[in-house]
């Protein structure tokens, strides 16, 4: 009670800071609006994946499922990410061989998962040039965690909210809120991931794990039931992932970490032997960091996402929509 009483009292010391922070906001989307700070369009289809708050909200999860639905019905689509926690440079690839201190965790996992081409870089629109002079068959984009990148102009944005909601409500930095909640009123699409909001509705399943250091071995997570179980996560919402493996019969001892947490191997030394458990993002950032004896008893759970039909002939209906128009221009 102590805790959430100092946190309240923090949030509300910081809230003239917010209310700043909600203003030039405000500003800077105005200015886009207005045609007054540049910004560009592609000329192929840009479908924005975002959130409003700090932090995850099954953002990539989403991308993977609309690239891949997107190659079902006949596109070529390319990811492009800003790839959080990368070195700084040139627009570049990343590919499932890419270290992630590189390009980052996520676009390692988005590239792996979804078989597209996935480019990243801090300027979205220098990245777009730099991966459609290679990849000069790609007719759609997928931006994951673009919403606020306005100098890109788009044709679809999704917000993706989570069972986290809006947190207190504030904006950064009292709040958790990269732009107020009336920004869903202007976005394309809500998708609801678990969360009371009216949208498409997205869950994430997934039941088996691999071992790290053999992704061939694998076993269903009933398997690790009735056993001293750790599980790991350096994700935007860590309980997600431990009350996920907690509905599939797991007993565990979590361990959160930051998102896009940098691990050391010796993070996961509890001093015994019991299993730890992970998510795939994690495993992306330590698959080069430790030994396969070390690993030997690491599994990962990889997740898939899963819409309402709805949602994908809704997607499609849009970029058919995108594709007339640009035939009649």
């Amino acid at each position: 009670m102590r805790h959430w009483y100092a946190r309240g009292l923090l949030a509300w010391a910081l809230w003239p800071a917010s209310v700043l922070f909600r203003l030039a906001v405000a500003l800077r989307r105005l200015l886009y609006w207005l045609r007054l700070l540049p910004s560009a369009h592609p000329g192929i289809a840009v479908i924005v994946v975002g959130n409003l708050v700090a932090g995850g909200s099954g953002k990539t999860p989403l991308a993977i499922w609309i690239a891949e639905h997107l190659k079902r019905k006949g596109w070529t689509p390319a990811i492009v990410s800003r790839g959080y926690g990368a070195k700084a440079g040139a627009p570049r690839a990343a590919t499932i061989a890419s270290d992630a201190q590189d390009v980052g965790d996520e676009p390692i996992l988005l590239a792996r998962r979804s078989g597209c081409p996935v480019w990243i870089g801090a300027d979205r629109l220098a990245v777009i040039e730099a991966l459609r002079a290679v990849h000069d068959d790609v007719d759609v984009l997928v931006l994951d965690d673009g919403l606020q990148h306005y100098r890109l102009r788009r044709d679809v944005e999704i917000a993706v909210v989570d069972a986290r909601g809006f947190g207190n409500g504030f904006m950064l930095p009292a709040g958790p809120l990269r732009e107020p909640r009336s920004r869903l009123r202007s976005v394309d699409a809500v998708v609801s991931h678990g969360a009371p909001v009216k949208g498409f509705a997205m869950r994430l399943a997934g039941a088996e794990l691999h071992r790290m250091a053999n992704a061939a071995e694998r076993r269903p997570a009933s398997a690790f039931a009735g056993q001293k179980v750790h599980a790991v996560a350096g994700i935007g919402d860590p309980n997600r992932f431990f009350l996920h493996l907690v509905r599939l019969g797991v007993k565990l001892t979590p361990h959160a970490f930051p998102d896009h947490h940098r691990f050391a191997p010796e993070e996961l030394d509890f001093g015994d032997e019991a299993p730890v458990l992970m998510t795939e993002k994690d495993a992306v950032k330590l698959r080069h960091a430790a030994s396969s004896e070390v690993m030997r008893n690491w599994w990962v759970l990889p997740v898939t996402a899963e819409l309402e039909p709805a949602f994908g002939d809704w997607l499609t209906g849009r970029l058919d929509e995108f594709r007339r128009r640009s035939k009649a221009a």
